[in-house]
């Protein structure tokens, strides 16, 4: 697809009004504090993957609903002192994999937590979170985008969201990393989640999202046809007396008003060609968050967005805020 979206002249300025419940700090604090009833649990299991200058664990801590999650950690061999640490959440459908596809960050001396995705990791990496679904969830297009969306209580995204800010309690219980020095980073569904949890999690240092998706649904809804986004318009076109419910529910899950209250420092990435996750939909993201931000601009990338170009940004990125 070509250019389809503003010109970027106008993105730059694209800062929408933002559809807030009222209740929104208070539905995410009850949240949080019901999650944090159970105990994390955090533990991190040696797990051998035949790598030599990387260690490799196992993780398991308790998620939304004292709920197993799972992840993995892997840590440079050598190191001397308590590292900073990447917790990174992981795009739309898959799980974490395994070790060996995870070697960025470790090998540029950081510390690495990935947070496996609860129910996902079938469609291009395997996972091994599984999603009790709570007892009234409504029926839903298949996919995760309106598992239980006519509740907010219910929404599938509620769990998600609460699980990323248990990966960060998680990563900061592991000896080895410096509390003080965490990032978060993620790419589509991975940088929505990133913003998500930089915003309920205030004092980490640096919030990476790549080409976000879960930001600007309606919006996103209404300009492209692909999926996933197609999977709330399809539920839509069904459940035609349900449309008011369903954007009332994702208020509380929209990265425009997550981004409107995250102040660590951010790079964001955006694809001008982006027909998954439209550059709109990230400028809006974008220009309402509250932190110090920039932006790196892949005019004629789509989904995939910077690639590795994006990786060596993030990691200068991170050597100039750490070293400061």
């Amino acid at each position: 697809m070509a250019f389809f979206d503003m010109p970027l002249e106008q993105l730059l300025t694209y800062r929408p009004a933002r559809e807030e419940p009222a209740d929104f700090d208070a539905f995410w604090a009850r949240t949080l504090d019901e999650t944090r009833r159970h105990p994390l649990d955090a533990r991190f299991e040696a797990a051998d993957f035949g790598l030599q200058t990387v260690e490799t664990f196992d993780v398991t801590f308790s998620g939304y609903g004292g709920q197993p999650i799972k992840g993995w950690l892997l840590l440079p061999r050598q190191r001397s002192a308590a590292l900073p640490c990447v917790v990174e959440y992981i795009g739309y459908g898959g799980g974490r994999g395994f070790p060996t596809d995870w070697l960025l960050w470790s090998s540029a001396g950081f510390a690495h937590l990935v947070m496996d995705t609860r129910g996902q990791g079938s469609a291009w990496r395997t996972g091994d979170t599984p999603d009790p679904e709570p007892d009234d969830a409504n029926p839903q297009f298949p996919g995760f985008m309106t598992r239980g969306i006519l509740r907010p209580e219910t929404y599938y995204y509620r769990r998600v969201f609460s699980d990323a800010v248990r990966a960060i309690e998680a990563a900061r219980s592991h000896p080895a990393i410096d509390p003080a020095r965490i990032a978060l980073t993620g790419g589509s569904q991975g940088g929505g989640i990133t913003l998500a949890a930089a915003a309920l999690v205030p004092d980490v240092t640096a919030a990476l999202p790549d080409v976000p998706f879960l930001c600007h649904y309606r919006r996103a809804t209404e300009i492209v046809d692909s999926q996933p986004y197609q999977e709330i318009a399809r539920f839509c076109q069904i459940h035609r007396n349900k449309v008011d419910t369903v954007f009332n529910t994702l208020a509380y899950f929209d990265g425009l008003n997550f981004a409107a209250r995250a102040r660590a420092r951010a790079l964001f990435s955006v694809g001008l060609m982006d027909e998954i996750c439209p550059p709109s939909t990230v400028y809006a993201a974008y220009n309402h968050y509250a932190g110090d931000k920039d932006m790196r601009v892949w005019r004629y990338n789509h989904h995939e967005g910077g690639e590795s170009y994006q990786a060596l940004e993030k990691i200068k990125f991170l050597r100039a805020l750490w070293a400061a």
